[in-house]
């Protein structure tokens, strides 16, 4: 932040140009703030509150304090780490469906999965369905051995890792073979009608139009559904369009439907992450911006010439 911080004699001293000085000192009162509520301080929301108030966004920063979604059986607290998570967690309890769209590490899958197990906990769905379409990720894997649980097993991998770690092993199992959790492609929701269920169909920048519809569809009496992607990271054939980007327009007005868009300041992994995804978004900007730039060139014939 362009300041000097020194402690003398109990004091917290703030060295540097009055706006900077005035900012550190907005800082510190913050960190202070949410370490009182939450009895704890990392490197991730020590980063997101100078960032906030480098934005001028400080008056957003104590909405996030002590604001607990849901505590885990073994008493771990899961909470939104940044103000797009707390939107997006909001839409999830007020809306039966919900999109949460934004770039790798904002935590939609892990959060999504999180609120599914508080619903089921707190008796308001009767069951859990994740669910995800069968798409290689730009390679391909080629024959794949053992029965069908063991060739999509590796799709789902990303839900089971999030089951695992907020309900445990043991009780991940117990629901799973008491029918109570369901992991499956999402070829195999096809013809169903799911009620009193909580729905989750990740990667879905990999759906199809038709599939995106298709799952859509899907939702019962008493049930919630949440549907997760990154539009930057689209592995469907070329000639195939994205059913979560046509959804986003076609469903944009309908208010029953959320929608939170999270961006990288919304990543809660290595702090390098967030960097290698602002710089594909500067080139990414770069190139529209090129392509609008270039005049398209036009031949025109004389009448008469070869």
């Amino acid at each position: 932040m362009g300041i000097d911080i020194v402690i003398r004699e109990g004091e917290i001293v703030i060295i540097g140009d009055e706006g900077k000085v005035e900012a550190g000192g907005r800082l510190i009162h913050e960190l202070m703030n949410i370490f009182d509520k939450d009895k704890e301080l990392n490197s991730q929301n020590i980063s997101y509150t100078i960032n906030m108030i480098k934005e001028g966004n400080h008056d957003k920063i104590k909405d996030l304090a002590g604001d607990i979604a849901f505590v885990t059986d073994r008493g771990k607290p899961i909470k939104p780490k940044t103000i797009g998570q707390k939107k997006y967690l909001q839409q999830i309890e007020n809306k039966d469906l919900t999109f949460g769209i934004g770039p790798a590490g904002t935590g939609k899958t892990y959060l999504a999965v999180a609120m599914a197990v508080k619903a089921f906990r707190n008796e308001q769905v009767n069951r859990i369905i994740l669910t995800r379409p069968a798409v290689e990720a730009g390679e391909s894997l080629g024959f794949l051995p053992g029965d069908l649980k063991d060739k999509v097993d590796p799709y789902l991998r990303p839900l089971y890792d999030a089951l695992f770690d907020i309900l445990g092993v043991e009780k991940f199992h117990k629901y799973m073979e008491k029918g109570l959790i369901e992991v499956a492609p999402l070829a195999y929701m096809r013809g169903r009608t799911l009620d009193y269920s909580f729905i989750i169909l990740d990667e879905a920048q990999n759906t199809t139009i038709e599939q995106m519809k298709m799952f859509l569809t899907r939702l019962g009496f008493g049930s919630k559904a949440v549907v997760t992607g990154d539009i930057t990271q689209i592995d469907l054939p070329r000639g195939k369009y994205s059913g979560l980007m046509n959804a986003a327009g076609v469903l944009k007005n309908v208010e029953e439907i959320g929608f939170t868009y999270l961006t990288h300041k919304d990543v809660v992994r290595h702090p390098l992450v967030q960097s290698i995804i602002q710089a594909y978004e500067l080139d990414e900007e770069k190139k529209l911006k090129k392509q609008s730039e270039e005049k398209p060139f036009k031949r025109i014939e004389k009448k008469g010439s070869r």
